[in-house]
């Protein structure tokens, strides 16, 4: 067993928990790997440096894919790159030949990459168009605010932002939409700011708003759900999924698929007991690993950050949980 702990990243990027993250997937020589939202490449990297792995990158943005063509090509065969969700990991598995992953990493939401890129919109702290989008197609954020109704704007900035002042927010965007089209962050930032007070010290008061909004034209958290069902199918007995997450929804949704699938029953009283499935996972990760101090003073990013780690069983994967009843994008874009 080879642990890449020590080994050093040659190029400048390396992943928030990273090193942490490849250490509990404990690649195996020859193994397959998925690391599910590649970005700039950092565990996939680690994982390379592990002799004779093969690993596949995925990643929706199309920036990310292009910025990691000269890792393939120092690779020799064993990085594939594919552009696409990471909610089809099975389909990008099969589409390559794999049936069965020895570990998968994910790093969940926006990258670095990502909020520093003024023409990408997701950061309010450089101004550009308001747009979000990690794939570059479909709705863009400004189409959301400009289409969506005043409830169901309030609803999206509450659920995914976890903005108490969602209404507010709500009515402040509509009456300013009806005066001019809000195209950019800093209008945006501007309408919040009107309305949320925040005292010195504390973050931005857009920061729930642009989270919210950024969640919702990506469908993060539905990506998320379906994500970890595919990577319980994907990994072999054995096999290894390591995820960091930065807020507490994302979190939540891990905390709890992990738990719910490493213990045993938890169905309904009136099922019989061996109607109930067995554990899929074995929790590595008991409580989630944060960044030490001498990460989040190098990135600050990091001080969000949790990474939660399990195991795959042999027993069969558990049915796929129902997505939750929350907005959708194309109900929302067509008013329904």
């Amino acid at each position: 067993m080879i642990r890449p702990g020590d080994i050093a990243i040659s190029a400048g990027h390396i992943s928030v928990l990273g090193r942490e993250a490849v250490d509990l997937l404990e690649p195996r020589i020859g193994g397959i790997y998925l690391d599910a939202t590649f970005g700039a490449g950092g565990y996939s990297r680690m994982l390379l440096d592990v002799p004779g792995t093969r690993v596949i990158g995925i990643d929706r943005d199309r920036t990310a894919i292009a910025g990691g063509f000269d890792l393939v090509d120092r690779s020799d065969g064993r990085l594939t790159l594919v552009e696409d969700r990471f909610s089809n990991l099975a389909q990008v598995c099969a589409s390559q030949g794999v049936r069965a992953a020895d570990g998968i990493v994910m790093d969940v939401g926006v990258s670095s990459m990502q909020l520093d890129e003024a023409g990408r919109g997701f950061s309010f702290r450089l101004d550009g168009p308001l747009d979000m989008r990690m794939s570059q197609q479909g709705p863009t954020a400004a189409d959301v605010i400009a289409k969506a109704s005043e409830t169901d704007l309030a609803d999206i900035i509450y659920i995914f932002g976890e903005e108490r002042h969602s209404r507010a927010v709500a009515r402040a965007i509509v009456a300013a939409r009806k005066q001019a089209p809000i195209t950019t962050t800093r209008t945006l930032a501007d309408i919040v700011a009107r309305v949320v007070r925040s005292k010195p010290g504390e973050i931005h008061p857009a920061t729930r708003t642009f989270q919210g909004l950024r969640i919702f034209v990506n469908a993060e958290l539905d990506e998320l759900h379906l994500a970890l069902s595919a990577a319980e199918r994907l990994l072999k007995p054995g096999g290894r999924l390591a995820v960091v997450s930065f807020h507490s929804l994302e979190d939540r949704i891990v905390k709890n698929f992990l738990v719910e699938r490493g213990k045993a029953g938890g169905g309904s009283r009136h099922l019989p007991e061996m109607a109930q499935a067995a554990p899929s996972f074995q929790l590595l990760t008991k409580r989630p690993i944060i960044a030490g101090d001498d990460e989040v003073a190098a990135n600050p990013r990091a001080r969000s950050a949790k990474l939660r780690a399990a195991e795959r069983t042999a027993e069969a994967p558990h049915a796929a949980n129902e997505l939750p009843a929350w907005p959708v994008l194309a109900d929302v874009m067509r008013g329904g």
